[in-house]
C-alpha cells in the first residue's frame, strides 16, 4: 500500500507540472458554455431567429430552456464527448512514458509493474472525475447566472445522479484506451482507437444495435437515443466486460514485456 501511495504520488507530481490538465477542462467546459447558449437562443425570440439552426436543434430536442433541459445536455455532452475526453486523458497518463523516453527509468525502481499500472489507473479515475466535476460545477453556474426556472432539490438530485452514473460508464471504457497507450507505446494508437469508435459507436447506433455496442451505451444511457432499442443488462454487461478486459491485458503486457529489446 505504502509504494501505491508513493507512485500514486508521483503521477499526481506529474500533473502538477503539465497544462494537459487545463487544456482537457477547457476543451470538455465546451459543453457547458454551449448549454448556456442554448438556453439563451430558447429563451430570447429574437436570439433564436438570427441563430435557427440552433432554435431548429432545440426544437428537435423538444426542451426548454429550464434546469431540466440544462442537466440533460450536461449528461449527454459527458455520454458522447467524455469517451473522447477520458480516452485523451488515458492516453497521457499511459502513453507519456514512451514518448518521454522515461519508461524503462520508470520500471527500475523498486515497485512492482502492478503497482506502477495501478498508480496510473487510480490518477486516470482522480482526472476524469475532477473534469466530471468542473463540468458540472460550471453548468450549475451558468445555470444561475441564466436564473433558469424549474429548480428542485429533489429532481436535481436524480439529474445528478444519471450525470454521474453516464460518468462511471464512459470511465470503465478506458481501460482498453491504457492497455493501447502500452502495446502502441504512445500516444497514437490509443487515439485513433477512440476515433473509431465514436464513429462505430455512431453506425451500429444508428442501425438499432447500439445498447449492444459498449461505446455506444454511456450516450444511450444519457438519453440520445431517442427511438433506439431500450438498454438492457446486457448492454451493461458488455461495458463491464470491456473495462475488466482492457484491464487485465494492460497488467499482463506490462508486467511480461521486455524494453530492453
Amino acid at each position: 500500500m505504502c509504494n501505491l501511495l508513493l507512485a500514486l504520488r508521483a503521477e499526481l507530481i506529474k500533473f502538477k507540472h503539465s497544462k494537459v490538465f487545463l487544456i482537457s477542462a477547457i476543451a470538455f467546459a465546451l459543453v457547458p458554455v454551449m448549454s448556456g447558449v442554448f438556453m439563451l437562443v430558447m429563451r430570447h425570440s429574437a436570439a433564436a431567429a438570427k441563430a435557427s439552426l440552433l432554435s431548429a436543434k432545440m426544437e428537435m430536442m423538444s426542451v426548454s430552456a429550464d434546469w431540466d433541459a440544462l442537466f440533460m445536455i450536461l449528461t449527454q455532452g459527458m455520454g458522447v464527448g467524455g469517451i473522447m475526453v477520458f480516452g485523451f486523458t488515458a492516453s497521457w497518463i499511459f502513453g507519456r512514458e514512451y514518448s518521454d523516453s522515461t519508461v524503462k527509468d520508470l520500471l527500475s525502481l523498486p515497485t512492482s509493474r502492478a503497482t506502477i499500472l495501478n498508480a496510473k489507473y487510480i490518477a486516470c479515475f482522480l482526472w476524469s472525475i475532477a473534469l466530471a466535476i468542473v463540468n458540472v460545477g460550471l453548468g450549475v453556474a451558468i445555470g444561475l447566472l441564466l436564473q433558469l426556472p424549474g429548480f428542485d432539490g429533489e429532481h436535481a438530485f436524480a439529474c445528478l445522479r444519471g450525470y454521474f452514473s453516464t460518468t462511471f460508464l464512459t470511465l470503465l471504457l478506458g481501460t482498453p484506451v491504457a492497455f493501447l497507450a502500452i502495446w502502441g507505446k504512445g500516444y497514437l494508437s490509443p487515439l485513433a482507437f477512440v476515433a473509431l469508435t465514436l464513429v462505430f459507436s455512431q453506425i451500429i447506433a444508428a442501425v438499432g444495435y447500439g445498447q449492444y455496442f459498449p461505446w455506444a451505451v454511456p450516450a444511450l444511457h444519457s438519453g440520445i437515443g431517442g427511438e433506439q432499442p431500450p438498454l438492457n443488462n446486457l448492454s451493461y454487461l458488455t461495458v463491464a466486460a470491456v473495462a475488466v478486459a482492457g484491464y487485465y491485458a494492460s497488467i499482463f503486457y506490462w508486467k511480461h514485456t521486455d524494453y530492453q529489446k
